[in-house]
């Protein structure tokens, strides 16, 4: 039987090469995301933020091997650990299938910094560079939220194969 051990990081120093090569990603896809707020249409960076966090939380499960699959791949007793461990850091999207309305929850918890980002793309110029400071900083925010949640369950579950 595959115990899906492959999949994970092997080592706190491994964690922690995940953990610094997924906030780039988040930093990296936050840019994008303040450049597309910057565009000054309405709901246009809303769209694309739903697209770009999917995929980027569908990217940081897989490279701490905690996507929906690679967790069903762990045995029993270590898939509830990695659970266990995902509730316990607050990391909703860790180790489950990402699907637009849980996304939507996670936007809403930052919703008056969403409210503001839209409002500021009525006012020429200043409000569109403020929408993309805001759109970097949110997405940045949730992303570095979800990279620590799964770098809190490698940990739980690395110490629980020792």
């Amino acid at each position: 039987m595959d115990s899906g051990w492959e999949l994970l990081p092997g080592s706190p120093e491994d964690v922690a090469e995940v953990r610094e090569r997924c906030r780039r990603m988040v930093r990296r896809r936050a840019v994008v995301s303040a450049g597309v707020s910057a565009v000054p249409l309405p709901g246009l960076d809303i769209v694309s933020d739903l697209k770009m966090f999917t995929q980027l939380i569908e990217d940081v499960n897989r490279e701490f091997g905690l996507t929906a699959e690679q967790v069903d791949k762990l045995q029993p007793h270590y898939k509830l650990i990695a659970y266990q461990a995902a509730v316990s850091v607050g990391g909703s999207l860790v180790g489950r299938l990402i699907t637009r309305d849980l996304l939507l929850k996670l936007m809403q918890k930052s919703g008056k910094k969403l409210v503001a980002k839209q409002a500021s793309k009525f006012v020429p110029l200043a409000g569109q560079a403020a929408s993309a400071a805001i759109g970097f900083f949110a997405f940045r925010q949730i992303g570095y939220q979800h990279v620590e949640a799964c770098a809190k369950v490698a940990q739980e579950l690395l110490a629980a194969k020792r």
